[in-house]
């Protein structure tokens, strides 16, 4: 996967997961808009509590999903990206069209 490509796939995958977290009501920085806050009564404060972490938790993953990516295109500006970071050999190319912030290769992403 060539550079170019690469900046291209990994910022379209960022979009989409930034577009995801606006629908969440969430900021890039995984922060919550404070009109999803609202007070309800005791009865379904159970209810609400739990909604809300389960909000929190998908908010969450998709935070760590875009720290990935923007840690994936920083390798692809300092010339390490598709470059298993365990043991130095190349990312086959279908792994990284598949998951574009791997950083490891299959052989060993397979022994963690």
């Amino acid at each position: 996967m060539d550079t170019d490509s690469a900046r291209s796939h990994l910022n379209e995958h960022r979009a989409k997961i930034v577009a995801q977290m606006a629908e969440l009501g969430a900021s890039e920085s995984g922060e919550l808009r404070s009109d999803l806050e609202r007070e309800d009564g005791f009865a379904d404060a159970a209810a609400a509590t739990a909604d809300r972490t389960q909000l929190l938790g998908l908010v969450d993953n998709l935070h760590n999903q875009l720290e990935s990516i923007d840690h994936a295109l920083q390798r692809v500006e300092d010339g390490t990206y598709g470059i298993c970071s365990e043991c130095g050999e190349k990312i086959a190319v279908e792994r990284l069209e598949a998951r574009p912030e791997a950083t490891l290769c299959v052989k060993c992403a397979s022994a963690r």
